[in-house]
């Protein structure tokens, strides 16, 4: 909000409802209190780095991710590299933490968007091959770290790791800034089904196989959350626990279902 030089007052809060008149600003909570369950993703991978969400700036979140992910995964290697954008962060915790130095070993191409979200398997595909690009003096003969805020399916980590080998890397270490995700998200996050999932079928080990890296660490729910100042379990960590803030039961699975069978035959026609 700044980019339009706006004032900061405050949040609006969670059931209130703010109106504005010719008398000022009132506010009303016509709702009764329940428990916050605010979206943990808007902190890994959502929101801008420059951003402040839910009373705190994103970009130094994302940096204590990095921290605390090099204090939990710790590895001898030379260099330091995140998946741009939104690894960059957590890259810069990871390297002040660990003292390995940092480098951008992966230029992004701003003109593609997020491959995590695209639609089809082949776009996301080819969305990897024209999105990231090596710098092979950076990575040539080093023992490499690379970190990224999430693993979805498994497919882009692995033409990632594949790219850094490709450029020359000795070994590629991967490192996650949020934990494995095992559980989708039906409140609005457009995340694949449990089956897509990879961590959801496969242990770290099996993962970490199929992405061909020399070894794959994830950051820690409780690690995670200890990075926040004061969550005091205000956040919706259902992707990784399973515990969601709104039960649902097996009818939402079938009607994304049916759902999904609706979008596939509206692309064909």
């Amino acid at each position: 909000m700044d980019l339009i030089e706006a004032k900061y007052v405050r949040d609006i809060e969670p059931g209130e409802i703010i109106v504005i008149d010719e008398k000022g600003l009132k506010s009303y909570h016509p709702f009764p209190e329940t428990k916050l369950s605010s979206c943990i993703f808007e902190y890994i991978y959502f929101a801008r780095p420059d951003s402040y969400v839910f009373g705190r700036n994103v970009h130094m979140i994302r940096k204590g991710f990095g921290r605390k992910l090099a204090e939990e995964n710790p590895v001898d290697a030379d260099v330091v590299i995140p998946v741009p954008d939104s690894g960059v962060p957590a890259a810069l915790g990871y390297s002040e933490y660990s003292g390995i130095p940092y480098e951008n070993g992966l230029i992004r191409n701003h003109y593609v968007g997020r491959t995590f979200i695209e639609p089809q398997q082949a776009i996301r595909h080819f969305g990897v091959k024209i999105k990231l690009n090596p710098v092979r003096d950076v990575l040539k003969g080093k023992r490499v770290v690379v970190v990224d805020d999430s693993i979805v399916r498994g497919t882009t980590s692995r033409k990632i790791v594949k790219m850094i080998r490709n450029a020359g890397a000795k070994e590629v270490h991967v490192r996650i800034s949020s934990p494995p995700i095992f559980f989708p998200c039906f409140y609005g996050i457009d995340t694949p089904t449990r089956q897509e999932l990879i961590a959801s079928n496969h242990t770290i080990d099996e993962i970490k196989k199929y992405i061909t890296a020399d070894s794959l660490g994830y950051l820690s729910i409780e690690g995670m959350l200890s990075v926040i100042p004061d969550s005091n379990g205000g956040f919706c960590i259902a992707c990784f626990s399973g515990e969601y803030p709104v039960p649902f039961t097996k009818e939402e699975v079938i009607q994304l279902g049916l759902f999904e069978d609706w979008v596939k035959g509206a692309v064909k026609s």
